[in-house]
């Protein structure tokens, strides 16, 4: 799956920690560190397009022309398994704000629920990565971005950032909102009645954080 609203990385790096990462028997720590460095990675890919402006420096030889990144950045994982990405993209951008935005999908309908929100009256930023590790049926990913909006962020300042997706909920999120710019590590073709992705990773969050129930 590519296309130019969904941009996939195809990167040797990407896969080989992507199939770890699907390994039943990955630890919480290196399923972390996993999480983390693909993070790393789409963070910089979906960068390239950023607004540079220039500035005039000195170095210990002589000046120089030197550039900084020209918009406010920030970010926006989505509770809970969202935090397994913010590091990674705090590295890059160590100054971003991070609003948690808590979401929940539930467990029979599969439909969205919002349980918390730490967006101030007026965005300070001008542009929003999204986080969003896992994007199964997309529900909790279109949720957050009709947050976003609504709080005052235009769809085409959001970068919507996914480890892994199927096809059905990144279309289905690509149907509602036309103009996000999606980067995603990997796409899987199916998901189970239950709404899981197959083969997927299995739940992100408690795979994060170790609460996986015996």
């Amino acid at each position: 799956m590519s296309a130019k609203w969904c941009h996939v990385i195809s990167h040797p790096l990407v896969n080989a920690r992507l199939s770890q990462l699907r390994q039943s028997d990955t630890s919480s720590k290196d399923f972390r560190e996993g999480i983390h460095d693909i993070s790393l990675i789409l963070g910089i890919e979906a960068s390239r397009n950023l607004e540079e402006e220039t500035f005039q420096g000195q170095t210990p030889v002589g000046p120089f022309t030197g550039t900084t990144i020209k918009p406010k950045i920030g970010l926006t994982p989505i509770l809970r398994a969202g935090l397994g990405m913010t590091d990674a993209l705090l590295s890059l951008f160590p100054t971003a704000p991070v609003y948690h935005l808590g979401l929940f999908r539930e467990k029979v309908s599969l439909q969205p629920v919002e349980y918390y929100s730490k967006l101030p009256p007026v965005p300070p930023i001008d542009t929003c990565f999204l986080l969003d590790p896992l994007v199964a049926t997309g529900g909790t990913a279109c949720a957050a971005l009709t947050m976003i909006i609504d709080w005052g962020v235009p769809v085409s300042s959001i970068k919507l950032l996914v480890v892994l997706g199927s096809e059905e909920g990144l279309n289905h999120i690509h149907t509602e909102y036309p103009d996000l710019e999606i980067w995603v590590a990997a796409v899987d073709p199916k998901l189970t009645p239950d709404g899981l992705i197959s083969p997927g990773l299995g739940d992100t969050g408690d795979r994060l954080f170790n609460t996986i129930r015996a």
